[in-house]
């Protein structure tokens, strides 16, 4: 009877080990769905701050369903007001190479939310990286050029070059730096651009009609007893001077001229500079040789006064702009156009609209804009119904037309026209 008795009991030890057994034997799949199971019952009574428990356990198995649970989770938390562990969970999800495009697209805009512009970019750009999700990169193209204004505002500015740009107050000129900061005061007549060659100056004509150079401490360098009408643009060590009734001449930063004359002169781009003789314009290299020859109405120019890049120019001729390149012209034809950057692509005109052409004349934004210039970086300011924005490389409105007027970006600041008067805008990522 006794052995009976121990025998039913070890039956009975054998059978609870076993059911241990096939309890211990579940597979994360099967814990993890009844965890899921259990906080889904919490959530439908509104005791979400028990279903935490269930679903902080459940997203620690690597299954199938662990996505979903991490999702259930985010909207628990978002419930119960607990964003530190909402965010702590969004960039634990990011770190993951699995991580789908909407993930980083959440992370971005709850980024956004608290003011950290930095961050959001970081993860849209990661995110990008490893999806090539084309909406997350679209999202990402209308979050990337944020921007703030600066306080100064000035009566005229002109382009960037070198660093600096020229810029009016109270009827005369001066140079101001990269963010629109006074470097040489407004006291000129007439200033030239900022040239970095010999140390870096820049010509000014005084009120006295002298012309003098300036190193970036505004103290002289070089003065000139000729009496100049007008100045354009010192580059490359080159800049054109018109003495008084007289025509244009070329001189250095330190005021020395020889005796060509020309009906008029640009300022000097990629060592060529556009001239003017009997009525007609081409392009000369400093070197002395011919790029263009001047044969043409007009050689086109930027307000600086450049021409020449990527080793293409624009010259119109009976009415028709061409483009020419290694000084060859190409087939098309435009209305209009703006000087290549160094980098980038020309804005041109077919059709009473403004598109976009690289240096072989392909198309590379189409013609939909009533005025554009050329790209300055990866942003080209562009107008539409009567204000002016800017575009990035794939067309797409990057700053929505917003301002009187515009120019090109350099080193992520560009001038636009507010009502307040000339102004800087600058990228927070550049």
């Amino acid at each position: 009877m006794i052995g009976r008795i121990v025998l039913l009991l070890g039956c009975m030890s054998l059978l609870s080990l076993s059911w241990i057994a096939v309890i211990n034997m579940r597979s994360p799949d099967d814990i993890q769905s009844e965890l899921i199971v259990l906080a889904d019952e919490e959530i439908r009574k509104d005791t979400h701050a028990n279903a935490v428990e269930y679903l902080e356990e459940a997203v620690t198995y690597s299954t199938g369903q662990t996505f979903s649970a991490q999702q259930t989770l985010k909207r628990v938390y978002l419930r119960l007001d607990d964003t530190e562990k909402y965010a702590k969970l969004l960039k634990q999800q990011t770190a993951s190479a699995n991580c789908p495009a909407s993930v980083y697209e959440e992370y971005a805009l709850y980024c956004i939310s608290q003011g950290r512009l930095n961050d959001a970019l970081k993860a849209l750009r990661l995110g990008i990286e490893r999806t090539n999700d084309t909406s997350l990169r679209d999202f990402y193209e209308g979050q990337r050029y944020a921007f703030s204004v600066g306080r100064e505002a000035y009566e005229d500015v002109t382009a960037f070059l070198s660093g600096g740009i020229q810029v009016k107050k109270d009827g005369l000129w001066g140079l101001a730096n990269n963010s629109g900061r006074i470097s040489i005061p407004c006291d000129y007549e007439q200033i030239s651009t900022f040239d970095s060659a010999n140390g870096g100056c820049v010509v000014a004509l005084r009120h006295d009609r002298k012309l003098v150079t300036l190193n970036m401490r505004n103290h002289p360098i070089a003065i000139s007893d000729i009496a100049i009408e007008r100045i354009g643009n010192l580059s490359q060590d080159i800049i054109p001077l018109k003495p008084a009734g007289g025509k244009w001449i070329i001189a250095n930063s330190k005021l020395a001229s020889n005796n060509a004359e020309f009906e008029g002169i640009g300022a000097a781009a990629n060592y060529a500079v556009a001239v003017m003789k009997s009525g007609k314009s081409g392009v000369m290299s400093l070197g002395g040789g011919t790029i263009l020859p001047c044969e043409y109405d007009e050689v086109i120019m930027d307000e600086l006064g450049r021409c020449y890049a990527q080793n293409a120019v624009f010259a119109r001729s009976g009415g028709k702009v061409y483009l020419f390149v290694d000084g060859k012209p190409q087939p098309e034809t435009y209305e209009d156009a703006r000087p290549f950057p160094d980098n980038g692509w020309a804005a041109v005109k077919k059709h009473g609209k403004w598109g976009f052409i690289d240096s072989e004349g392909s198309v590379q934004v189409d013609f939909r804009f009533d005025d554009a210039l050329s790209f300055g970086g990866h942003l080209a300011a562009v107008k539409q119904g009567g204000l002016w924005g800017y575009i990035s490389l794939y067309g797409l409105i990057a700053i929505e037309p917003a301002f009187l007027d515009a120019k090109s970006f350099s080193n992520g600041t560009a001038p636009v026209l507010t009502e307040f008067g000339w102004q800087f805008i600058t990228l927070f990522e550049r």
